[in-house]
């Protein structure tokens, strides 16, 4: 897997932007957190052994000044495991997947240095802290208990996914130690507001499912193309910018957006081409699909649906309507200003 692979499916012009929307992927992670409850109960000790290894290991590759091999990949899900210390001793493990076990201590891995991808889903996590992996491009964290974003410093980091956690505020992600993050993978938390996500290079970020009211601080994310806040508690766009000059796809559902006049702040938004509102109350009004494409004259897709070139043309008109008249009210003012000032003479 590479970092490429896993960026296609976040390509704004594919149907696969929808994918994070789909109810099963809602439920798996209300199944974790579920589960994730229940494991108050301490789990028998099953540290990882070497004949889990032995089976777990594949991908023979040359080491250090090539005239060594050794196993670079690992894989041991679904083990039961508690303690990996063994993975010390395995320094040249550059692809790692540790998921669905009962880990709560990754500390093993800052031995490996030359670690390039990390799966750790399904554990008992509280956190996902490691020592700064000097390759580390790739982490996956989904569905644990982890609380924070502290102690993630990896800078060649690429895609980090945290989603379905217990995170409530996004603190210390650094963008300066974090300067290749591409991806951000934030759903199905307990987040109470977009602050601390100040990364540069962002194209991707995921927020849905969480308790978000409002956008805030994402105002200078220049590179940001996708951004999603499916079902969060959103009552009005403020917090979208113009510096925001690449964001081309916007997910809205199932946010308490009600005021059609809202629409009117994402007109900053220069490319801009995929919107979603669908089950906000302001996608019941009659005007909402032609209010959306008045404001917005670059919208290609509004919800599932692209716009006709009739939608398109009369919009056109209307925008070229509400020009005059904000062009003859002007007028008018100045008229009035005018006389006045005579008057007052």
């Amino acid at each position: 897997m590479s970092d490429e692979d896993d960026l296609d499916e976040f390509e704004p012009d594919q149907e696969e932007l929808e994918k994070e929307d789909d109810e099963k992927e809602t439920e798996e992670w209300e199944d974790h957190r579920k589960e994730g409850e229940e494991f108050a109960e301490e789990w028998m000790p099953s540290p990882l052994t070497e004949d889990m290894m032995k089976e777990g290991l594949s991908l023979l590759c040359k080491t250090g000044n090539g005239l060594a091999h050794a196993y670079v990949k690992l894989e041991v899900k679904d083990r039961e495991l508690t303690d990996i210390s063994l993975l010390r001793s395995y320094i040249h493990l550059r692809y790692v997947d540790i998921s669905e076990n009962h880990l709560t201590d990754l500390s093993p891995l800052n031995c490996l240095t030359h670690l390039l991808w990390l799966k750790a889903d399904g554990n008992l996590l509280r956190s996902a802290r490691l020592n700064q992996l000097p390759y580390l491009q790739i982490a996956s964290f989904a569905y644990n208990q982890i609380v924070d974003t502290e102690g993630i410093s990896h800078p060649r980091l690429g895609s980090l996914d945290l989603k379905g956690n217990r995170i409530h505020m996004v603190t210390s992600l650094d963008p300066q130690k974090l300067s290749n993050l591409h991806t951000l993978e934030l759903r199905g938390n307990q987040l109470e507001s977009t602050l601390g996500i100040n990364l540069p290079k962002l194209k991707n970020l995921f927020l849905a499912q969480n308790m978000l009211k409002r956008v805030e601080g994402l105002e200078n994310l220049s590179n940001l193309t996708t951004l999603h806040l499916r079902d969060n508690q959103i009552e009005t766009l403020n917090g979208f910018s113009k510096e925001m000059k690449s964001l081309q796809y916007l997910n809205l559902r199932g946010n308490m957006v009600s005021d059609l006049a809202e629409l009117a702040k994402l007109r900053d938004l220069p490319k801009l081409r995929a919107l979603v509102l669908l089950d906000n109350p302001c996608a019941d009004e009659s005007e909402y699909r032609q209010e959306a494409l008045v404001q917005m004259s670059q919208l290609e897709r509004l919800d599932k649906d692209f716009y006709e070139e009739e939608e398109r043309a009369e919009a056109d008109e209307i925008r070229q309507r509400l020009k005059e008249e904000q062009e003859q009210e002007h007028e008018a003012e100045q008229e009035h200003d005018l006389e006045l000032d005579q008057s007052l003479i």
